[in-house]
């Protein structure tokens, strides 16, 4: 299977400025997901997609391939995901080079555990999902079956639409949400427009040192942990 990892690092980050080259530690943002990805034995290729010049060249400075600079339309605050794939595979089909899925690793995501992105790419490729997204566990306080939705008579209802609450924390199923470090899916998908169809697998994530990088108070957690403070 050919895989595409992709990683998407536009220049306009207004929440952490200059986000992506910004110095975590000793090392820019980008290259703690650079380093990951270019370990993997299972991505056919990795590249970096960016409307930076500047992160261009921090990212050929750290051994990612640069083959495209993203236009500006496809830079924007609103731009969908979506789009930036489509853009990254019409520019390789153009070339005659295809791939089955494409793997998303967002640099926001900086502290991947060894090995997670080839036992993740292992699980896609096993169960044939058409969708495969990296988990954490919602804490059982946050449990959908424990949270309420306001209706139009402003009371509240379970969200999950369940007449009777669940008493106790040991009945409550295990639910989950999306910690952005892996998604990988499947190019038909990408073409029809949508990252997620019909089968969605999942790999847990390592809930320690988890952090997605969105406000400087994320980025103060993520130099607690590089310094272990």
């Amino acid at each position: 299977m050919k895989i595409l990892a992709v990683i998407p690092a536009r220049g306009g980050s207004k929440g952490i400025p200059k986000k992506n080259i910004k110095l975590l530690g000793n090392k820019p943002l980008l290259q703690f997901t650079a380093e990951k990805a270019l370990a993997s034995k299972f991505l056919t290729q990795v590249i970096l997609s960016t409307d930076s010049d500047e992160i261009a060249q921090v990212g050929k400075t750290i051994g990612l391939e640069v083959p495209f600079i993203r236009p500006q339309n496809l830079a924007l605050d609103t731009t969908p995901t979506i789009e930036v794939l489509q853009h990254a595979l019409k520019f390789y089909e153009n070339q005659e080079v295809f791939f089955d899925a494409i793997c998303i690793l967002q640099p926001t995501t900086p502290f991947r555990e060894e090995g997670v992105i080839d036992k993740a790419i292992e699980k896609f490729k096993t169960t044939n999902v058409d969708t495969l997204i990296s988990v954490l566990e919602v804490p059982h306080q946050f449990n959908p079956h424990w949270t309420f939705e306001v209706d139009n008579q402003e009371h509240l209802k379970i969200a999950t639409g369940d007449t009777q609450i669940i008493p106790r924390r040991q009945e409550l199923p295990k639910t989950y949400y999306r910690d952005g470090s892996i998604y990988i899916i499947k190019t038909n998908l990408i073409k029809e427009g949508v990252l997620f169809k019909n089968s969605i697998g999942y790999i847990e994530s390592n809930p320690k040192n988890n952090v997605n990088l969105d406000t400087m108070e994320d980025w103060i957690l993520a130099e607690k942990i590089i310094y272990n403070l």
